[in-house]
């Protein structure tokens, strides 16, 4: 039933697929392979900062831009691995997680009218933040090869028109598991070069690459950096998705006007739990090296019982993410019925699309969770073949 008081720009944008699946789990008793979150804490001496930061008083506003330790362990991470330099005053703002700095910068940098170029399937805030702005989401597909997806970037240079203004880019990639290579970047960074656009470059997966895949930072190629809005948070990489906190960097005048934007939409974040995260972000690279370890073992798990249910599993090379062939099924429907019967959920990957069809036999299923919890789905999953 359609809603009047709902304004035209929002009408496409029902309850999301994963607030749908997990309430559907959560009503069947289901194990949750749908939603992309851990079931397991983060490195212990951050967890333990946090509560020093809340019990010592630590507890009101922030700074506008954000706790200048995080700041500056943020851009002191991104000199050592990628030899890039941003300055912690200007160039690193901290944000209610990865979503509001997707959100401010689009709604900062984006005029109404502009085009706004999104690779399919993606997430799904892209298009709401596009909507948000005024502009138009031009969606173009990823391309299968090899068992997996990689960028089209011939198809996205034909996308290209007078109106378009930015590309957003995420690699690793959800929800396909993809890690796009520096080749294929390159060629990306070479369009927005071209046609002086902006790319807003999604990289809260950047630490969550397996089998020797490495991770590419987009502002460090060539012609990139004063171009590019780099977002990433701690959600993923520390196992504290509810911390909410995540960051946004790009040369001063860029950041500028993600400022503007995001000053107005919660003005500053949960302050107790940035020295917290600063703490993580500087010495804690060993516990994600062992949770790497155990994620990429986790993926095995599950893409093995998939596989033997009779699915086509195709390779993940990052993120939290496995996508399974369906056959002829629908991908909604299958996943109901996966909650239904088989005590498992998943997402439908046709909901992060324009053009569903092309993607309908394709369902995600997430193995960030314990390897009990996985075992025990991989148990349920010897059904899914029968639906």
């Amino acid at each position: 039933m359609r809603n009047k008081y709902v304004v035209e720009r929002l009408r496409p944008f029902g309850e999301t697929i994963f607030a749908t699946m997990t309430q559907r789990a959560n009503e069947a008793g289901a194990i949750n392979l749908g939603q992309g979150f851990p079931d397991e804490d983060g490195p212990a001496p951050m967890l333990e900062i946090a509560s020093q930061q809340i019990l010592g008083g630590n507890n009101q506003y922030s700074g506008g831009r954000g706790d200048l330790g995080l700041r500056t362990a943020v851009a002191s991470d991104r000199h050592k691995r990628f030899k890039l330099d941003y300055d912690p005053d200007t160039e690193v703002l901290i944000t209610v997680g990865a979503t509001e700095a997707i959100s401010a910068s689009v709604l900062g940098l984006v005029e109404p009218g502009d085009e706004v170029i999104v690779l399919e399937p993606y997430y799904d805030a892209y298009a709401a933040a596009i909507a948000l702005a005024g502009a138009t989401r031009v969606a173009v597909p990823l391309k299968e090869e090899d068992n997996t997806w990689v960028l089209d970037t011939d198809a996205v240079h034909a996308a290209v028109t007078k109106k378009t203004s930015m590309i957003i880019v995420n690699s690793p990639h959800n929800p396909t598991g993809s890690v796009f290579s520096k080749r294929s970047l390159e060629a990306l960074a070479g369009i927005a070069r071209a046609y002086d656009l902006l790319v807003l470059s999604d990289e809260v997966y950047e630490h969550l690459t397996f089998d020797k895949v490495s991770h590419t930072a987009v502002a460090s190629l060539p012609g990139m950096w004063d171009r590019t809005i780099t977002v990433s948070s701690a959600a993923k990489t520390f196992n504290v998705t509810g911390w909410k906190t995540g960051w946004a960097l790009a040369p001063a005048p860029i950041l500028e006007a993600v400022i503007r934007a995001k000053q107005f939409m919660s003005y500053v974040g949960a302050t107790p739990f940035q020295p917290a995260v600063a703490h993580a972000v500087a010495h804690e690279k060993p516990w994600v090296k062992q949770m790497r370890k155990g994620l990429q073992n986790k993926r095995d798990i599950l893409t093995d019982a998939l596989t033997q249910a009779g699915l086509k599993v195709h390779d993940s090379h990052g993120t939290y993410f496995v996508v399974a062939d369906i056959g002829e099924r629908d991908g909604a429907e299958f996943c109901f019925d996966l909650i239904d019967r088989v005590g498992v959920a998943a997402i439908p990957v046709q909901a992060f699309v324009d053009k569903p069809e092309q993607w309908s036999s394709k369902v995600r299923f997430a193995f960030c969770k314990q390897e009990d919890t996985l075992r025990e789905a991989a148990q349920r999953l010897r059904a899914a073949g029968s639906l």
